[in-house]
Order: structure tokens, then C-alpha cells, then sequence
């Protein structure tokens, strides 16, 4: 993320740049410049990445301004929401005031290009949501500043608490990785070369080394979603210990700045999406039975903390209660999943256990049942 915090910097530079004046004027002073949403989020977290996002947005803008430039932002979103997917119509909603100035450039992947517009009806439907939401958001008038102030101060806090978390239980803890590697399917993943990239960038098992679409892959077949939600409890519970009235304070931001408004209903979606039941059973398939308690009820504990943060700051009863049809579709859709998911734990502690023709008999299991939790799941990576 430290490349995200510094470019600002690295646009000044290039607009005092002599030669690359004269490309801005050749060009009618218009710069794009293009937002990743993936490996900031594999480096942070969910609400840290966001948050720098956010900022670097705000500081582009003030650089491209100062410098008479027409800046137009590329979001390099992904389709699920540990890589800066979710519903459309909110995220624009959620950009910075004064940054889109009635232009706005997005990605859409493969898998949700056939979602929404392979139908006629519902890809128009898609783009009337999306023209609208840039122009509202290009037409609203700013916040106060005072209130501002305020808020962001409070991410601040909120962003720091969650990155330090973040990093202590991924980057940290040496056996994390090793979690990871038993306790969801990463190994065929990589092997069966679903993406049309290696999963890794080296032949190392870093994560640092890992691409973003395995990672978020992973622990989305794995149903633990970890991109998407942690730890959010955890940050919610140091700033509660600093800051007095601050749940008063969440609740007023969700009310009132947008942006977080559209992060909070984000983790809200993918708490619900997930489930620690069915994941207990992929954590059960470490060689370690002590290491794979251990984590898994790191993240379990982290879990039940973020969804009670979520719904003290969203004053619900259970999770998604505002949006009952997405409710009752995870709530339909997710028994027809949970046997494939089971499927899927016998085929991987099989196929661990087996080698030569009996290990390659489980591959084309193993990939149905891949297959069947991502259409199940709506996510891939």
C-alpha cells in the first residue's frame, strides 16, 4: 500500500515534468489514472486498503486540480468484494465528493460480465444504475468540513487498529501460511491453472508472492471470506476502548458519510455469505490439529466480533435484515452449496493423502466441486 500513499507524489512529478507537459497539452491536459483494488487489499486488509483508496482518490484530485488537469479515475475492480466488487450503484456512490466530475472508468470481469449483461433487459438496467450514480454523485453537494474532520479522523483510528491486526495474524504469525495452504483448496487451485495466470508470481510460498485472485479464490471456497471482513471487529473494539461515544459516532457515520456507509453494508454481505460451520471442516484438514485450532479460532472469534460490530453500527437484530431479498437468497442458496463444500473436503484430504493415477482420478471431482461452490457462492476471485 505504501505505492497507493505516495501517488500523489508521483503525479506531481510527472505533471512538473517538462517533456510530459507538453504530452498533457497535446492532450487537452486529460490524465487517467488507474485505481487497483487487488494486492492493496492482500497487503492490508479490507477496511485499511479501502481507506487508502479513498484517500489516494482525494489526493489525486488535489494534485491533478492544482496542476489544471482533467483527471478521470480507472477502478481496476474486481468482481468479488475482497477485490473492490460489490454492488455498482453503491461504490460510486461512495467516491470521494468532487472526484468524478461526471466521468467515472471501471472494469468488469469476466464472470460478471455474463451476469449482467448478457441479458438485454438487465444489462440496460445495470447501466441506467450506473449513469445514475455517477451523476448524483457528481451533483452532491460537499459535506461540512468540520464534520468531515471528524470522521476521518475516527478511519484513521479505525484503519490503523485494523491494519495492525491484520498484519500480526497474516504476516506475523509464521504458521499462517501453512493455514492457508491446508485449510483451503489453494494447492489445486494453483495446480489446475483455473486463472489465465500462474497463482504465483515466484516459485516461493510467501504470500506476498501469491496473486490476489487465488487468495481471494481461496478463502471464498473455503466459505471463511477473509478478505472481505477481517478484522473489522477487532478495530471496532480499540477505538471503542479510545474513543468515548464512539459507537455513537459509527452509527452516525453509516448514517451520514457515504463511504462508509457502502463499507459497512460490504462486510455486511460477505459476513452473511460466509459461514464458520462449513469452514470448520476445511480447517479440520491441517496435519496440525493444534495449528489448525488455533487460527481457525482466531478467525472464528474475529468473525463473531465483526458481526457484532456490524450490527451495533447498523442497529439490526441479524446481519442483512435492511436488504431481505439478498437475505433470503443467501439463506436459499447456501444448503445447496454446503454439500458440495463437504464434497469438496473429502476430495482434498484424499487427494493430499494419494499419489500417481489414484491422485489424478480425484482432479476432475476436485474441479466440479470448484466450479459448483463459485456458481453456488456467486464469487470467484
Amino acid at each position: 500500500m505504501d505505492d497507493l500513499r505516495r501517488s500523489h507524489e508521483t503525479m506531481a512529478a510527472l505533471f512538473q515534468h517538462p517533456v510530459y507537459r507538453q504530452h498533457l497539452n497535446a492532450r487537452g491536459r486529460f490524465q487517467q489514472v488507474m485505481l487497483g483494488y487487488s494486492d492493496s487489499n492482500k497487503d492490508g486488509g479490507f477496511l485499511p486498503a479501502n481507506w487508502e483508496l479513498y484517500q489516494a482518490q482525494r489526493r489525486l484530485h488535489a494534485v491533478a486540480k492544482a496542476h489544471r488537469v482533467r483527471l478521470q479515475l480507472f477502478h481496476g475492480r474486481g468482481g468479488t468484494i475482497g477485490r473492490g466488487g460489490g454492488p455498482l450503484h453503491q461504490a460510486i456512490l461512495a467516491q470521494p465528493r468532487g472526484t468524478l466530475e461526471g466521468r467515472i472508468k471501471i472494469t468488469e470481469q469476466g464472470e460478471v460480465v455474463a451476469a449482467k449483461y448478457v441479458n438485454p433487459a438487465i444489462a440496460a438496467r445495470n447501466l441506467e444504475l450506473v449513469l445514475a450514480a455517477v451523476l448524483e454523485a457528481t451533483l452532491m453537494a460537499p459535506k461540512a468540513p468540520g464534520k468531515i474532520a471528524r470522521w476521518e479522523e475516527a478511519m484513521e483510528h479505525l484503519s490503523q487498529a485494523a491494519w495492525s491486526r491484520y498484519r500480526q495474524v497474516v504476516y506475523d504469525d509464521p504458521e499462517f501460511v501453512t493455514y492457508f495452504e491446508q485449510a483451503t483448496p489453494i494447492d489445486a487451485i494453483s495446480e489446475f491453472r483455473i486463472g489465465s495466470r500462474p497463482a504465483r508470481r515466484t516459485f516461493s510460498s510467501r504470500i506476498e508472492d501469491l496473486r490476489a485472485i487465488p487468495w481471494v479464490f481461496s478463502w471464498t471456497q473455503s466459505r471463511q471470506l477473509l478478505p472481505s471482513w477481517f478484522p473489522f471487529g477487532s478495530a471496532v473494539d480499540t477505538f471503542m476502548r479510545g474513543q468515548r461515544g464512539g459507537m455513537a459516532l459509527l452509527q452516525r457515520m453509516y448514517e451520514e458519510f457515504a463511504w462508509f456507509h457502502v463499507m459497512v453494508e460490504f462486510m455486511q454481505i460477505s459476513l452473511g455469505m460466509a459461514d464458520m460451520r462449513i469452514a470448520r471442516h476445511y480447517a479440520a484438514l491441517t496435519r496440525s490439529r493444534t495449528l489448525g485450532r488455533r487460527i481457525f479460532g482466531e478467525l472464528e472469534e474475529e468473525f463473531r466480533r465483526s458481526r457484532a460490530a456490524v450490527l451495533a453500527i447498523t442497529r439490526q437484530r441479524s446481519l442483512l435484515d435492511s436488504n431481505y431479498v439478498l437475505q433470503n437468497a443467501i439463506r436459499l442458496r447456501n444448503p445447496y452449496v454446503d454439500p458440495i463444500s463437504l464434497l469438496q473436503v473429502r476430495f482434498l484430504k484424499r487427494r493430499r493423502r494419494s499419489s500417481g493415477r489414484a491422485r489424478k482420478r480425484l482432479d476432475r471431482p476436485l474441479a466440479l466441486t470448484i466450479n459448483g461452490i463459485a456458481a453456488g457462492m456467486r464469487h470467484t476471485g
